[in-house]
Formats: C-alpha cells, structure tokens, sequence
C-alpha cells in the first residue's frame, strides 16, 4: 500500500471491470447463456435438477420451453437482475466452466495481487492468519462470483480458497447504498474489523463513493475497456490502473 494509505485488513472487491474485462461478462458470459438456453430446456425440461431453477420464475414464463426462453431473452435485453434469472444463468455458465468453454480472463496483476494481500509476512497463504484478507461484492449472484474465481486464467486457475467471503445484491444490496457496505461490513466477521480498514475496489465511482459514505477506504480502478471517467472524477478520487499501485 502506498505510504499515506493504512493497509486494509480486508481488501472488497467488485468484479466486472475491477478484475476482470467487462466486455466477459457482456460479450462472452451473457451470450453464451442465451445460447445454451434452448439445448438444456430441451434435454432437460423435466428433470429434476433443473426443477428448482423453473419453480422460481413467474408461473406464467415457465409453462413452457418457449415461454422461458422469450422471458429470459426479455429480461437479459433489458438488463434486469432478476434472481431466479440470475440463479438459471449460473447453472448455465457451470456447465460452461465444467466443460472449459469458459474461462474468467482476469487483468494480469490480479492473481498476483491476491497472492500478495492473502499471504503471511514470510509468504506462506494463509487466509486465516492473513494481515489482508480478500472478499467480493459483485452484482453477480455468489454462486456465478464462485464460478468465475475458480476458473481463471491466473496461476493458480482456482483463487476460492484464498477469498474470503461472497456478498451479491441478494445477501449485501444495491451496490450504490451506503446501507450495504454497512451490512457488508457488519455480517463479515462479527463486524469485528472497522470501516477504516477496509478497502474497496471498483470501476464504478457512484459504488466508491457509497462505500466511502460508510467509512471504508475506496479507490476508482480504470482499466482497458471500462467507460471514460468524468471530469473531476481524478480530482475527488484515488484512481489506479492496476492493484500494483495499491501493495
């Protein structure tokens, strides 16, 4: 960490365009969901493994195979963040992940990041001993956040079990409340490490600055296709291009 920042005991970061490209989640993720949609109604609309995923949508969008796939074609074009959708596209990725079709394209000082704020002073990992731990927040729900981490480009592939927590809009909130960096930061740990240790990460500066409004440490990171930030943004904010600035 830089000399006038205190090192973070917990480092929270957000995933699409903080750790990884979001043109992933956009252009590779959310396509292949769509694709592989109809196949796995198709082969299993009444299996028992997929129950669970079609009882939770509106009874009306799951009559039938079509009448799913149009409602999730609507909902993904519109962008909303439904749960039940978001519960049916992490069984979709899983089996993507499982089969090597996907693969999380983390930034390159990510892995090595991670490694350094997970690590004991004498460099043996160690996350319950660790002087940083790492945790994510992502609107993502946990389950994808999982996937994602343990199928990476980064060496090892597998970062679970090295992270330290999951919290999505479900379990946390809206990534722009002040309240869910609050809940995040009471439910981690028995609330036991204070706002000012803890350090969040995010391309979005609307998050960062809800964060901050709750005491945390917070910086802008501005990465390889992530919108342009707005005037003033550099001025009010720390902003960094890669987390080698921040270890």
């Amino acid at each position: 960490m830089a000399a006038t920042t205190p090192r973070p005991r917990v480092v929270l970061l957000d995933i699409e365009g903080t750790v990884c490209p979001i043109s992933f989640v956009k252009d590779v993720l959310f396509p292949y969901a769509l694709t592989a949609l109809p196949t796995t109604l198709a082969t299993s609309w009444t299996s028992p493994a997929l129950a669970p995923y079609l009882a939770a949508f509106p009874p009306e969008h799951a009559a039938s195979p079509a009448a799913l796939t149009a409602h999730v074609q609507d909902l993904m074009r519109r962008d909303v963040k439904a749960p039940y959708l978001k519960a049916l596209q992490g069984r979709l990725w899983a089996a993507g992940y499982a089969s090597g079709a996907l693969r999380a394209p983390l930034f390159p000082d990510v892995a090595p990041a991670i490694a350094a704020w997970t690590a004991r002073e004498d460099g043996t990992p160690a996350a319950a001993a660790a002087p940083t731990q790492v945790v994510i927040y992502s609107s993502g729900s946990v389950a994808a956040q999982k996937l994602l981490f343990r199928h990476t480009n980064g060496e090892p592939a597998d970062l679970t079990p090295v992270l330290s927590g999951f919290f999505d809009t479900v379990n946390a909130g809206p990534k722009q409340d002040k309240a869910s960096y609050e809940r995040i930061m009471a439910d981690y740990d028995g609330g036991k490490v204070p706002a000012g240790e803890w350090l969040f990460l995010s391309d979005n500066v609307k998050e960062v600055e809800a964060a901050k409004e709750a005491g945390m440490q917070s910086v802008v990171v501005d990465r390889p296709g992530n919108a342009e930030l707005e005037a003033g943004v550099r001025e009010r904010h720390r902003v960094v291009t890669s987390f080698d600035e921040l270890l």
